[in-house]
């Protein structure tokens, strides 16, 4: 079992190296630095390593650390005593972990690789790699927990219990995942939850929060004795775990190409995209334009996919006119909450430089665009001219804008209402600023995703992302923007600010995508 976990981690090990290297000459500027003989470099080789070993140490610390905070801070603000609350969410949110991260139902590159590719002993390789896990679950949650713990006002006993629970309950989850494929014959994906999944992890959610924030919380002691109980039942779920013999059977279920974020194979993950898309096309071929040239074509192409682009939108726009007309009615029937409201209204503004960001459907749009459309016209030299891009980036741009301030143009309405319904403000300004803010964030992403779609086009004809860029400046993007919910700036500076700030930049992108698409907007190779 040793060999098989040294085996597996150097060809893990290997293979994120080598994407470490593959991302830095993806970089503009750089790659022209590195030719592809730095595969070789044993210097560079060690630099990746270097990085790769920092971020298995992260794995083993970081999401716990981050787990762990989480709690003790929301335990601080509940009504119920805090090493209780701490406890107590533990007990239920570790439950919803459970069973929706075992490890071994989640087909990843390195075992795609391992068992499918370099044919290894199914059984050695998963019970090794499982070990790990279990491993770095104890390690990790056991060096935080005795930090937030004892933050949180938790005994010693809680915070030394907590790694072993968590430990078991991954057990115990584990078998009974494995037991049910025996069972029923069938491979569970867990990166595709099924409904009765997602419904048990609200029932867990809602019982984990809701109590101690009414004042009832299982106490340390309910914790230990849970705990305690577990550890029979673990003890044989483990033994299941280590006798069970049809690992290869569940992984060549699980692991077929299309289910992994896998290069080998060819076409086949952007086939298996594209054929996702396709069956969500309205294939109504009686539709028409009074349009002509690009125009026409972009209307065609918008109405085709009428149900991909805004379905997501309506659905946001009606969940977000609920919102707005329940919290009115509640303001109505408990004006103790106005002052509150009224406050976060007028200074809780960048945090919907967030909430934008999550609703707005660009990237969206632009996937749709190449897997349906620009991957195969992008081979017709007439469809790479200046002119031809650049026309159909401006229709595009006018349709993206629009299915967006749907959504956008709902909660610009709602957001002044709500402060009006909340004993309104003094300075008449707010209201115009909150309507016109959201409104320029819905436009500033909306041409954000489509500029960078155009400047740094990232599939190849296989639909496979080959921009490091690309994915650099989306995340970027995501982290300025999740940053930014924890201000707090009055709504007329900041709205102000941000308002003349997507103007700018909207200005800037028109004059880049000008220049500069006819040269980038072309299919990787």
């Amino acid at each position: 079992m040793l060999e098989a976990f040294a085996i597996s981690f150097r060809l893990r090990n290997t293979y994120k190296t080598n994407g470490i290297i593959w991302s830095l000459k993806g970089i503009p500027l750089v790659k022209r630095l590195l030719p592809a003989s730095l595969y070789a470099s044993r210097g560079l080789k060690l630099f990746a390593n270097i990085l790769s070993g920092m971020w298995e140490l992260c794995s083993v610390f970081l999401g716990k650390a981050l787990y762990l905070l989480a709690i003790y801070t929301l335990a601080q603000g509940m009504r119920a005593a805090s090493g209780d609350s701490y406890a107590h969410m533990l007990l239920f949110l570790t439950l919803i972990g459970g069973f929706l991260n075992t490890q071994i139902f989640d087909p990843t590159k390195d075992k795609f690789y391992a068992i499918c590719i370099m044919r290894m002993d199914a059984k050695r390789y998963t019970l090794a790699n499982y070990f790990y896990f279990l491993l770095k679950m104890l390690i990790g949650f056991l060096a935080f927990s005795l930090l937030f713990g004892s933050l949180a006002g938790a005994s010693l006993v809680t915070c030394l219990a907590v790694p072993v629970y968590v430990v078991a309950v991954k057990i115990l989850f584990t078998a009974k995942s494995l037991a049910d494929c025996e069972k029923l014959d069938k491979t569970f994906n867990e990166n595709k939850p099924t409904l009765m999944k997602y419904a048990c992890a609200a029932l867990f959610f809602l019982a984990a929060m809701a109590p101690p924030y009414l004042g009832y919380a299982c106490s340390e002691r309910v914790f230990w004795i849970v705990t305690a109980v577990l550890l029979v039942p673990a003890a044989f779920a483990l033994r299941y775990i280590l006798r069970f013999e049809a690992y290869r059977p569940i992984y060549k279920a699980l692991l077929r190409p299309e289910s992994i974020l896998a290069n080998y194979g060819g076409d086949s993950e952007g086939a298996a995209q594209q054929l996702a898309m396709q069956k969500r096309i309205t294939a109504d071929f009686t539709q028409t334009s009074n349009k002509s040239g690009y125009p026409y074509f972009n209307e065609l192409f918008m109405k085709r996919h009428a149900k991909i682009l805004t379905r997501a939108a309506k659905r946001i726009a009606f969940i977000a006119a609920l919102f707005f007309a329940a919290s009115a009615v509640a303001l109505y029937m408990f004006p103790g909450a106005r002052a509150d409201v009224n406050m976060l209204l007028l200074t809780y503004l960048p945090y919907f430089l967030f909430v934008m960001y999550l609703i707005n459907c660009g990237k969206t749009v632009t996937q749709a665009m190449f897997m349906n459309c620009d991957h195969s016209m992008l081979t017709y030299r007439f469809y790479r001219q200046p002119k031809a891009i650049l026309a159909l980036f401006v229709e595009r741009l006018k349709y993206v804008i629009a299915i967006n301030l749907l959504p956008a143009g709902v909660i610009a309405l709602g957001l002044p209402l709500l402060l009006y319904a909340s004993g309104g403000t003094a300075e008449p300004l707010n209201y115009v600023v909150l309507f016109v803010s959201i409104i320029a964030m819905s436009v500033f992403f909306s041409v954000h995703h489509m500029v960078m779609y155009y400047l740094l086009q990232p599939y190849n004809v296989n639909l496979e992302s080959k921009s490091a860029t690309y994915g650099i400046v989306n995340w970027i993007t995501y982290i300025v923007c999740y940053s930014a919910i924890r201000f707090q700036l009055p709504t007329l500076l900041f709205g102000s600010a941000i308002s003349a700030f997507c103007i700018l930049y909207a200005i800037v992108a028109f004059i880049l995508a000008y220049r500069l698409a006819p040269k980038t907007f072309k299919l990787r190779n």
